[in-house]
């Protein structure tokens, strides 16, 4: 299983890394740590390579991240997708028309237990389970919400991306570029 023949989600911090990945054969790409004054010339630059941006709405400096902010990235900015770990701003995405993705973080099995309920609540098209390093969760988390799960965090190798792609990740997410090199879609 692939989020939409991705194996790897490249997660960017950088811009310079941002502008390698337009000539990617990488379709989707999480923007993450980005400056709201920049927003919509690199989702305008990455539409125009054929790219699709899932942006972390949690981590845009300069925004505040509520409602009111996803409404200004939905109309705005306009990604294909958000991220994030509020429920309040993923429903004002779904209503939007935006792919969502809910970031969970395991801690614990109460933690487990939360997210369930959350995630029934929102109703996301996708969850982000951090660190993605536990994929014996994802079989069960799976069972339980019947979304994709991305695995992220903590995942710095070959065998943490195929650990979790066998758990039952749809994808794995990372700013590890040699990851991103050994994955690129052909």
């Amino acid at each position: 299983m692939t989020f939409h023949n991705q194996s790897i989600l490249p997660a960017v911090r950088k811009m310079r890394d941002f502008e390698t990945l337009l000539t990617s054969s990488y379709t989707y790409i999480v923007l993450l740590d980005t400056h709201i004054g920049q927003l919509k010339s690199v989702v305008k630059e990455a539409n125009r390579a054929g790219k699709k941006i899932l942006l972390h709405a949690d981590l845009v400096q300069g925004l505040r991240n509520d409602e009111h902010g996803a409404e200004f990235l939905c109309q705005e900015v306009k990604p294909a997708g958000l991220i994030s770990t509020r429920s309040n701003v993923l429903s004002v995405a779904k209503r939007r028309g935006l792919l969502t993705v809910q970031r969970l973080f395991m801690l614990d099995s109460m933690a487990l237990d939360t997210s369930y309920s959350m995630v029934r609540n929102t109703k996301p098209d996708c969850v982000e389970v951090m660190p993605g390093i536990i994929p014996q969760v994802f079989e069960e988390l799976h069972e339980q919400i019947k979304v994709p799960i991305f695995a992220g965090g903590f995942i710095r190798s070959v065998d943490d991306v195929e650990a979790a792609l066998r758990g039952g990740a749809a994808a794995v997410t990372t700013s590890k570029k040699d990851l991103w090199k050994h994955y690129e879609p052909k």
